[in-house]
């Protein structure tokens, strides 16, 4: 099979979809690699490196695209990639379609089969492509809203660990997942006063026993949270509904009770965003105010991170890309149930029923779409 990965054009976006390592393995296989120029220049992995471990370097994406059968990349298509794809490839990436219904949209007309990192199961049921993006921006989180707690960025000027005789700030991290446990370490590391709130009572008692009382937790019920969000210095949203839209959970009514030059971190951000008052912003203008509250809002917050993130995720991506080279797409999801649910578009038909569901829109089941039943 012939798999390419392109340059990443979405605001300063670094990650790349395979390295070198990744090449050096399809290539052992039997397969052609194409990697359009400087598709892992600014992580530190230069087109000689590429060249070296097998692939062919193109210089441009519309020939990349043009060839490859399998696209591996990190972001979604962007919209001066929807003309290159094509009936019959597939593309492999984050898709984060139940809040993009004009690229759902495009990816349906294209024809193109699209599977998302992000509803990929492990065989635990969990989320192993998405998980090292989550600890990193859940890593990142409070750093962020740290900076953005500075008065030059129209924070209230608070210093997250506060200093002897002045109490630290107040952060409330919603969600006790994988971001909201990341969220905690950092948060805590920094010397705030960490509150993490969940539904999910098994988590929260996993973190209570880690921290041993250095962070309070709390059931999540809707006066509950209103009332943690009002006096917060900073909110982290680490909420996450796979393949779904995020809860608006952080009402506009309750922002306004917040103190003026607070802080909203909303990682949920590429599934929506779990605020009221949320819209993505970018790496290169990544904050706004709104109700006199501080939002970052940034979709592809590992890639602050690049290199680091790079790595993680090539490692996790990496056997999958392997196994729909080798096997070709129907063979692989017919061997592995979490990769299946991982199909989001196929040939001009959804093939997942949540994002359907969020969609309004029709759906066919994977097994029948692609003759597996």
């Amino acid at each position: 099979m012939i798999v390419g990965t392109p340059v990443e054009i979405k605001n300063h976006e670094y990650r790349v979809g395979i390295t070198p390592n990744g090449v050096r393995a399809l290539r052992a296989t039997g397969h052609r690699v194409l990697v359009q120029a400087g598709a892992g220049a600014r992580v530190g992995f230069a087109d000689a490196a590429y060249a070296e471990a097998g692939a062919s370097l193109v210089a441009d994406a519309a020939a990349l695209y043009r060839e490859a059968e399998l696209v591996v990349k990190v972001k979604e298509l962007q919209p001066g990639e929807f003309g290159l794809v094509h009936p019959g490839q597939i593309l492999f990436c984050y898709q984060h379609l139940a809040p993009d219904p004009v690229l759902t949209v495009r990816l349906l007309e294209s024809g193109v089969s699209a599977i998302a990192f992000e509803t990929v199961r492990g065989p635990r049921g969990d989320l192993p492509l998405l998980a090292p993006m989550s600890r990193i921006a859940g890593r990142l989180a409070p750093q962020a809203g740290a900076w953005a707690l500075q008065m030059a960025n129209g924070g209230s000027g608070v210093l997250l660990g506060g200093v002897p005789g002045v109490p630290p700030a107040r952060v409330l991290v919603i969600g006790a997942g994988s971001v909201g446990a990341n969220a905690v370490r950092i948060a805590v590391g920094f010397g705030a006063q960490v509150t993490v709130m969940d539904r999910d009572t098994d988590r929260l008692d996993a973190l209570d026993r880690h921290y041993a009382g250095r962070v309070e937790t709390s059931a999540s019920d809707p006066a509950a949270l209103d009332e943690e969000i009002a006096r917060a210095d900073l909110v982290i949203g680490a909420v996450l509904a796979p393949g779904r839209r995020a809860p608006k959970l952080i009402r506009r009514e309750t922002i306004r009770r917040m103190r003026a030059g607070s802080v909203i971190v909303d990682v949920a951000i590429d599934q929506g965003g779990c605020a009221e008052t949320s819209r993505p912003t970018s790496h290169t203008q990544p904050l706004f105010v709104e109700e006199g509250i501080v939002h970052y809002c940034v979709p592809n917050m590992p890639s602050a991170c690049a290199r680091t993130a790079t790595l993680a995720l090539a490692q996790v991506t990496l056997p999958h890309v392997v196994a729909l080279a080798g096997l070709g797409m129907p063979e692989a999801l017919r061997r592995d149930a979490g990769l299946r649910e991982g199909l989001q578009v196929h040939a001009g038909r959804l093939t997942d029923a949540a994002l359907a569901a969020e969609l309004g829109r029709d759906f066919i089941p994977v097994d029948q779409a692609l003759g597996l039943a």
